[in-house]
């Protein structure tokens, strides 16, 4: 009977060393599928943090052309206007 319960004692020591060992694999893939987690949130928040600086360089860039637009017009105009100045002088001459 004690040789029995030596014996028995043997498994349930291998055994719960088995389920420690489990235990501890289970809690390091834990860890590290929290850690990839915690890395794919940081990459979206990088993400979308570089996208709303595209997108404001994209309003700034659009404004800035704009401006040339409006310059390019206007000055159009006054080369128009110039043209007509020299073309009108050239005939009272």
């Amino acid at each position: 009977f004690f040789a029995e319960i030596v014996e028995f004692q043997k498994i349930v020591g291998s055994l719960i060393e088995l389920v420690d060992q489990l235990a501890k694999a289970a809690e390091s893939e834990k860890m590290k599928a929290i850690g990839a987690r915690n890395l794919l949130k940081s990459i979206a928040k990088q993400r979308e943090a570089q996208e709303q600086q595209l997108q404001a360089l994209i309003a700034e860039k659009k404004m800035q052309l704009e401006r040339y637009r409006i310059e390019y017009e206007t000055l159009c105009k006054i080369e128009a206007d110039q043209n007509e100045f020299i073309d009108q002088f050239i005939f009272q001459k």
